[in-house]
């Protein structure tokens, strides 16, 4: 049934279960009629054998035959045997009269006489305990057959009719009951393709078909959402790469229009090497803030594992800046709600930052909360200006701390928060007093 649509197989599967019940309907109906019937001839036939015997007297050792209006008519069927001699014997086929002489003197008992239709009752005469003689009574199975064979003609075409009316009623409630969910299914498929903001909007479900305008709507939710992830994603791989891309294009071009000498050229390239590693930085940081979006289960990572590598990734920079990193992070089982490499690509832009502004020291402190793990990037360097606490995360800005020969991009921050975002976390500048804070919240694990 694969090849046939839903209104076919549910209509066929309708149609199946009606006609299995109408012939269970009809079949019992019938055995029940004939039934009823059959015992409706055996009584009439005991009835008839009861009248018979009240007319008749015994006299003398042998049965005689009251006369009575009744004996007189055409179709009383009753024979009379005094002991095995019929002394009264209907007008009947010679078939039934063989039959009523078998019966004689045996004992209460049916049979039919199929060549004839009839059906016998014989009876036995008793008086004083002694056997005198047999009544047999007859009577046609004609009308009874008749009725019966009437009656499974009418009830084999009610049932037709009923199956007819069955499947008719069917296919029209089947087709009013799907077209709601036709007309849904085309108008999804069209907002699908050409405006994912329209929803159906049935407000609570209630019903099947608010069910499933429930779950249209939230696939087109799903949908939209993806969509502008992808286009958020274009936009910001076209923001983002566009500062070191235009350095690295910059610095090739001034390389190569007059001659230079060979540190000139190591200096040039060491240059255009930084603004390529700044370049894969942004690009791996924004594909793992566009898979933690896409993700709901991006595992878990120790928060002490965690700052350690990140002050590790962070030495050399420390190194050429002079300055010293620390660790104060608590000893346990605390851990974040992002694997490893996420929660370090956000962290590692707060100590470099710290690093390249520092005087002498940056140090991370990892503490939490009842609702995230808190990594606390401070260092002893100047600080931010009045106003730079939410500018300072803008793609680009460098602070008014920064000098001109700072080879940053501007990003470190900006994609730290990105990031943080997208891990359902986030980066804010705090005020210390001396100095500038950082500080990452990530959720931590359940």
């Amino acid at each position: 049934m694969s090849g046939f649509s839903l209104r076919t197989r549910l209509t066929i599967l309708v149609t199946v279960a009606a006609a299995i019940t109408l012939a269970v309907l009809t079949a019992g109906f019938n055995l029940l009629l004939r039934s009823n019937l059959d015992a409706d001839a055996n009584r009439v036939l005991q009835a008839r054998a009861s009248a018979a015997l009240e007319g008749i007297s015994e006299r003398g050792g042998s049965l005689r035959v009251k006369e009575s209006p009744d004996r007189a008519a055409p179709d009383t069927q009753v024979w009379v045997y005094n002991d095995l001699t019929a002394i009264e014997r209907p007008i009947a086929p010679r078939s039934a009269q063989r039959l009523a002489d078998s019966l004689a003197g045996g004992p209460k008992t049916h049979a039919e006489d199929s060549s004839t239709d009839l059906r016998l009752f014989a009876v036995p005469v008793t008086q004083g305990g002694k056997r005198v003689g047999t009544v047999v009574s007859a009577i046609s199975l004609e009308p009874y057959e008749h009725s019966a064979s009437r009656a499974l003609t009418g009830s084999l075409i009610y049932a037709g009719a009923a199956l007819l009316l069955v499947v008719v009623a069917t296919r029209l409630i089947v087709n009013r009951a799907l077209r709601p969910v036709a007309r849904m299914t085309a108008e999804a498929a069209d907002w699908s393709e050409h405006d994912l903001e329209h929803r159906f909007n049935v407000g609570e479900p209630y019903d099947e078909l608010t069910h499933l305008a429930a779950t249209f709507d939230s696939m087109l939710a799903r949908l939209a959402s993806s969509l502008r992830h992808e286009q958020l994603l274009s936009a910001e791989l076209s923001h983002e790469l566009r500062t070191p891309l235009a350095a690295i294009l910059t610095e090739a071009e001034l390389t190569l229009r007059r001659h230079r000498g060979e540190e000139e050229y190591r200096n040039a390239l060491r240059l255009i090497e930084s603004r390529a590693a700044q370049m894969q930085g942004t690009l791996e940081t924004l594909m793992a803030a566009a898979r933690a979006e896409s993700l709901e289960d991006l595992g878990t990572a120790a928060a002490t594992s965690v700052g350690e590598q990140a002050i590790e990734a962070c030495q050399s920079v420390a190194r050429d800046s002079g300055v010293s990193l620390r660790l104060r992070a608590p000893d346990g089982s605390l851990r974040v709600d992002v694997d490893a490499d996420t929660a370090e690509r956000i962290l590692v832009p707060l100590i470099e930052n710290g690093c390249r502004y520092g005087r002498s020291w940056v140090e991370l402190d990892v503490h939490s909360n009842s609702e995230s793990v808190e990594f606390t990037v401070n260092d002893d360097g100047p600080g931010l200006a009045e106003g730079e606490a939410d500018r300072i995360f803008e793609p680009g800005y460098r602070g008014d701390a920064g000098t001109p020969d700072d080879q940053g991009a501007g990003l470190g921050l900006a994609l730290a928060r990105r990031l943080a975002r997208a891990v359902g976390g986030d980066v804010e500048a705090l005020q210390n007093g001396a100095g500038a804070s950082f500080q990452a919240r990530i959720p931590i694990a359940r």
